[in-house]
């Protein structure tokens, strides 16, 4: 097959991808994973930025256009508005050569099996072009600043004096950060392994385990991974495990933990004879768990439990530290997941805040007193996190919080609100997370 024709298959496969997002509110992550299995590294790579760049930047491209087509596409054919969509990704946002954009895209959608659509494609591309649309106004807010309007909204109403760099932030591309293994090797260590490989990284003051690598490379690059010398995750994450075991802690509970990225770093952290219990809702999202543990030779009681309900897998042992990292809108990690913008509505955030405070009342009756409690979203948003807590702790006289953090140097990162502390995305390259820390008095 000619280079030409595998060009346009993988444009073919963003659009189908895109689509299901679009159309059907599938979860990006879920339609990648099936759709890597046909392609191989180099094809994985050009498709994933296709699909991912095209939905970061959807609202404008679908302004875009709107300004291009004289009517609406029948609903049947919602794949050829995402391929055009992704044909002028191309053109605005990568380094392809328009004429390879166009081509390309437009033998997609013989592909699609819409060969009647191909020159519609041709001449929207080629009129794209000409016309310059970037340089024209960009309309509503959601086309100007590449978000749903009620996110929007609820920004402005939480973030009053830094909405816009919130939402600029979630339109850039998130950096690659590791996290050492403390019990494997030193950062020292991991930094001369990354630069005999010539990769580029910074470190992170205040997070004294987090490398951030100056572009991202695929896992199997990453000098000691498959050994549990390093693992993926974002150095906001990594500010969760040292603050809950800042005083010790033997019994530790780790909720709603899947992947299992928390889970492995509190055993790297724990003192000798700690014991971990990580339960999670879903069963399938336990494999990433064991995956996890078994590359950092680490063991944990991994259970499928729905953290709201202990009654059915407690047995009955007070933890004397329970990280909850409760489920959420996941506003805080739109630079990693864009199709958040597409899939989350407003009404979700109010019913994720009752499920998170639902889950919190379940589980704090398992902390022993003086047990410290962690509790953590990946949100930006008032309901879920200082409302969340505030609430709470009016309803509990037995519970306060602790507002000392892990280290003088971690201030600088965070936002201190009237309950807890907000990392924004974007701050010093991190994603947005919320932390607030309970203890329970005798």
């Amino acid at each position: 097959m000619n280079e030409s024709k595998v060009g346009a298959g993988l444009r073919a496969e963003a659009a189908r991808a895109v689509d299901l997002v679009v159309t059907q509110g599938r979860s990006l992550d879920a339609v990648f994973s099936e759709l890597e299995r046909r392609l191989g590294p180099a094809d994985r790579a050009l498709v994933k930025m296709l699909c991912y760049g095209t939905l970061r930047f959807h609202f404008r491209l679908r302004s875009d256009l709107k300004k291009l087509l004289d009517r609406p596409l029948k609903a049947r054919d919602s794949v050829i508005e995402s391929l055009l969509a992704v044909g002028l990704f191309q053109l605005t946002d990568t380094r392809i050569p328009d004429h390879a954009s166009v081509s390309m895209t437009v033998e997609a959608a013989r592909l699609l099996r819409r060969p009647k659509y191909a020159g519609l494609i041709n001449a929207v591309l080629r009129n794209f072009l000409r016309r310059d649309i970037a340089s024209e106004a960009a309309g509503d807010d959601e086309s100007r600043f590449n978000h749903p309007a009620w996110l929007i909204d609820c920004l402005r109403e939480d973030w009053p004096d830094t909405w816009p760099a919130i939402l600029e932030a979630n339109n850039d591309r998130a950096p690659m950060w590791l996290r050492v293994n403390q019990r494997r090797g030193t950062v020292a260590d991991c930094a001369r392994g990354l630069e005999q490989a010539d990769h580029g990284h910074q470190l992170l003051s205040g997070v004294p385990h987090a490398i951030r690598l100056d572009r991202a490379v695929p896992i199997t690059e990453l000098p000691g991974f498959e050994d549990g010398y390093v693992s993926v995750q974002d150095a906001s994450a990594q500010i969760a495990a040292p603050w809950l075991l800042m005083h010790g802690g033997s019994r530790i509970l780790d909720a709603c933990a899947a992947p299992g990225g928390k889970t492995g770093h509190l055993l790297e952290l724990a003192s000798a004879g700690s014991t971990v219990t990580a339960i999670d809702l879903n069963p399938e999202r336990l494999t990433g768990i064991h995956e996890n543990l078994a590359r950092l030779k680490l063991d944990a009681t991994v259970l499928a439990a729905d953290a709201s309900n202990p009654k059915d897998w407690w047995d009955g042992k007070p933890f004397d530290r329970i990280l909850l990292d409760a489920p959420c809108s996941a506003t805080g990690v739109i630079r990693r997941h864009p199709d958040i913008k597409l899939l989350r509505k407003v009404e979700d955030v109010a019913a994720m805040a009752k499920r998170q405070r639902a889950i919190l009342e379940a589980l704090w009756p398992l902390l022993e007193p003086s047990g410290r409690f962690l509790y953590v979203t990946c949100s930006v948003l008032a309901a879920e996190n200082e409302a969340v807590i505030g609430s709470f702790l009016a309803a509990h006289r037995e519970a306060r919080e602790d507002r000392v953090l892990p280290n003088y140097n971690i201030r600088d990162l965070m936002v201190e609100k009237d309950f807890g502390f907000q990392v924004l995305p974007g701050t010093k390259g991190l994603d947005g997370f919320y932390f607030a820390c309970l203890e329970k008095t005798r």
